[in-house]
């Protein structure tokens, strides 16, 4: 991508666009307000692809009261709200596109499946190849840049615009690795004691619900409600607090890793807020990984 950045540049071009080398992951490059060049992350991408075809088929008049779109359970939440401002159902699944795959058969005949993504760069659009693929994205997120470059934006622009009609959401990913032959060990204990003591509060908002997936059970440690979690048991724990931010925990089954999403959210109340806001939201990160002391 470095190099394509360097080609775009020189080329004045509008969008940037690369994927892995089976083409099934997606990332894109786009100008900022100032004319440089800037790498999207996947969360922004998939924000990007989702929001475009719900706007279009309202637009073309073929959205339909039973349209849902499906994502994961450690990719942005700024999804959901787009979702909900276009009154569109979205369900979130274990990360892997085969649950997305088995959500749709489930729903099929009930629901009508538009557009499934998550943040490690993945987008399945519509449900004929039912797994992620760059081929179709790219060919959606260059119509995207079109589309906007006709109303004299570029796709930076469109994010930013988003943001102030949902929200301003920033994500962030960590990954700890624990080297050594007590690694595996030392990344168990970790979960363990996240599961039996759990904080109350991160960064001085109060945990309000704690999402243990491997236990398949949700609770809210203000109040001590206990819900049940309708999907596969998988070893993640999510801290959802009282401002909407949330943090996620996912070991690997394979190494002594360990990957912490963190999302946090404020209002925009016009572009020309952006960089200030930007900037508060980072802040905001590393304030929760100093204070869960990673």
């Amino acid at each position: 991508m470095s190099l394509g950045l360097k080609l775009a540049e020189s080329l004045d071009a509008d969008i940037l666009c690369g994927t892995d080398p089976d083409a099934d992951r997606i990332a894109i490059g786009v100008k900022d307000s100032n004319g440089k060049w800037v790498l999207m992350n996947g969360n922004q991408t998939a924000v990007l692809a989702f929001n475009y075809l719900l706007e279009a088929r309202k637009a073309k008049g073929i959205a339909k009261a039973n349209d849902m779109v499906i994502t994961t359970i450690v990719t942005t939440p700024m999804i959901d709200a787009i979702a909900k401002g276009n009154n569109v159902g979205c369900y979130r699944v274990l990360t892997g596109f085969k649950w997305i795959a088995d959500l749709i058969r489930a729903k099929e005949g009930k629901e009508n499946y538009i557009i499934g993504g998550e943040e490690s760069f993945g987008l399945m659009i519509g449900d004929k190849i039912r797994d992620k693929d760059g081929i179709s994205a790219v060919a959606l997120l260059c119509e995207m840049a079109a589309y906007e470059k006709e109303k004299g934006r570029s796709l930076y622009e469109k994010m930013i615009d988003l943001y102030v009609e949902y929200g301003f959401y920033k994500e962030h990913l960590i990954s700890i690795t624990k080297k050594g032959m007590d690694g595996q060990q030392q990344i168990a204990a970790m979960m363990e004691s996240y599961r039996n003591h759990p904080p109350k509060s991160i960064n001085g908002s109060a945990v309000v619900q704690l999402l243990d997936y491997e236990l398949q059970k949700g609770i809210n440690p203000q109040t001590g409600e206990e819900w049940k979690i309708e999907l596969p048991k998988s070893n993640v724990l999510q801290f959802i607090l009282a401002d909407g931010s949330s943090i996620s925990a996912r070991p690997s089954g394979t190494e002594p890793k360990i990957k912490f999403y963190f999302s946090v959210n404020t209002q925009l109340n016009s572009a020309g807020d952006f960089d200030k806001k930007n900037k508060e939201l980072d802040e905001k990160i590393k304030a929760v990984i100093a204070d869960m002391k990673l």
